[in-house]
Order: C-alpha cells, then sequence, then structure tokens
C-alpha cells in the first residue's frame, strides 16, 4: 500500500493522471478495512498499530541500524 501511496504523491506532484493509482489506493484502503471488520467480528479486540507507532518502530529501526553501522568506518 505504501508503494501505491508513493506512485500516487509522484504522480501528482508531476502533475499527470493518478486516477487509475488512486482508484487502486482506494480499493486497498476498503480491503484493509473489510479484514479489520472481519478480525473484530471474529473477536478481535487487540488495539490496533497506527501510522504514529509506525514512524515510531521505523525511528528505532533507523537508529539501531546507524548504531551497528557506525564502528565499522
Amino acid at each position: 500500500m505504501a508503494d501505491v501511496e508513493a506512485s500516487v504523491r509522484d504522480l501528482v506532484e508531476r502533475d499527470r493522471d493518478c486516477t487509475e493509482r488512486a482508484l487502486a489506493q482506494i480499493d486497498l484502503r476498503r480491503r484493509i478495512n473489510l479484514l479489520i471488520a472481519e478480525w473484530k467480528a471474529a473477536g478481535g479486540s487487540d488495539v490496533l498499530p497506527d501510522v504514529r507507532d509506525r514512524v515510531r518502530l521505523r525511528a528505532v529501526k533507523t537508529a539501531g541500524h546507524r548504531a551497528r553501522t557506525a564502528g565499522r568506518r
């Protein structure tokens, strides 16, 4: 999904038609919402991660990667 979002942003920035990619993005979001609804209907009650959680995890991974590779130079 991130790839589709990036391609839509790229097309918009270059003032190109992004209709197909945007519709694909909407379809992916619809599918995710359906999967979440099915999960909840099946008894899923955990808190799902949101964008802020993903950004925090990415920052931790990046910082850890830098610390490991800093000694190699």
